[in-house]
């Protein structure tokens, strides 16, 4: 059991329940990292109300002495940074001594889109006709075309696929609503999985829930297919081509992403179909394809490294 905070933090906490409607796991986190702050500041002498800014900055710094990931103090910081704009927000105090403390810079991480080589390979290891068969290649091919989120996948209905303009509808993060393009493998990989030796196959006689009828992908017996199914099913096809844990639901819509900036698509469409509100969420997808850029003149190009031309 967490020991007791001041009761500053309790009405904190109470108030990011009621009134922001936090989870329960979000508060969770928020109490932890602000138990460790409150151990910090007692061993100071100090209550939460008489924190000043080089105080905020010491702990910052003990975190960090502590060998605490830039990711995880960078946290903490939010949780300390957010009580104080309460307290001030309250009344409690004057400003903000966390306002400006600056948090440590996290690396952005990168992702590890497949090769070309390997998409093929794992787009071609679904094996058979049957109705598993068709439905595990139409979402290989769909996560990889369309560039979507396993929930967005998951979450496809009937009425959400328009395959005669080969678009479909996708609902992402915030429920926010796009229209996406659907190339002609995917979308033919989908018409075998909707025929009636596909999806009809696995349609129950009766449906169990209330829109599975509806849903696009269905499991073994016959409801909506969920996310871990989806991710299991992509892990069972990696597997067999040797990509193990390196693939994920989430790589495939990395390697659409940055396959197709290979190839000279705008950023921005590209940001419009994965549905980025942010073009710098995007823009970690150009560095990747310039790494790649640089690896491939770098062994190519008899010049790259100072030598002669054989």
């Amino acid at each position: 059991m967490s020991p007791p905070l001041p009761v500053e933090a309790e009405e904190f906490l109470s108030w990011l329940a009621v009134e922001r409607g936090r989870s329960r796991n979000t508060l969770a986190a928020y109490r932890r990292d602000l138990v460790a702050y409150v151990e910090f500041l007692t061993g100071r002498g100090l209550a939460v109300v008489e924190v000043t800014e080089p105080v905020v900055e010491d702990y910052v710094a003990f975190l960090r002495a502590a060998r605490r990931a830039p990711s995880s103090v960078a946290r903490a910081l939010v949780s300390v940074r957010s009580l104080h704009r309460f307290l001030e927000d309250e009344g409690d105090v004057e400003g903000n001594p966390a306002e400006e403390v600056g948090p440590p810079r996290v690396p952005a991480g990168l992702p590890k889109a497949l090769s070309e080589t390997e998409v093929l390979a794992l787009l071609g290891a679904v094996a058979g006709d049957d109705a598993p068969a068709r439905r595990d290649r139409a979402i290989l091919e769909v996560l990889y075309a369309c560039g979507l989120r396993v929930s967005e996948l998951v979450g496809l209905s009937l009425a959400d696929l328009d395959l005669d303009s080969g678009l479909l509808r996708a609902f992402g993060k915030g429920s926010k609503e796009r229209v996406v393009p659907v190339g002609r493998v995917a979308r033919e990989a989908l018409l075998a999985w909707l025929a009636p030796a596909g999806r009809g196959a696995m349609a129950p006689e009766r449906w169990a829930r209330r829109g599975d009828s509806e849903a696009v992908f269905l499991n073994t017996r016959g409801g909506r297919l969920s996310r871990q199914g989806a991710w299991g099913i992509v892990r069972h096809h990696g597997d067999k081509v040797g990509l193990g844990n390196r693939l994920t639901p989430h790589v495939l819509r990395h390697s659409c992403a940055t396959h197709m900036l290979d190839h000279g698509a705008d950023i921005r469409v590209v940001q419009e179909l994965l549905g980025h509100a942010s073009i710098s969420t995007t823009q970690v997808y150009t560095k990747v394809s310039t790494e790649r850029l640089r690896r491939i003149y770098d062994a190519a190009h008899p010049r790259a490294r100072g030598g002669r031309p054989r």
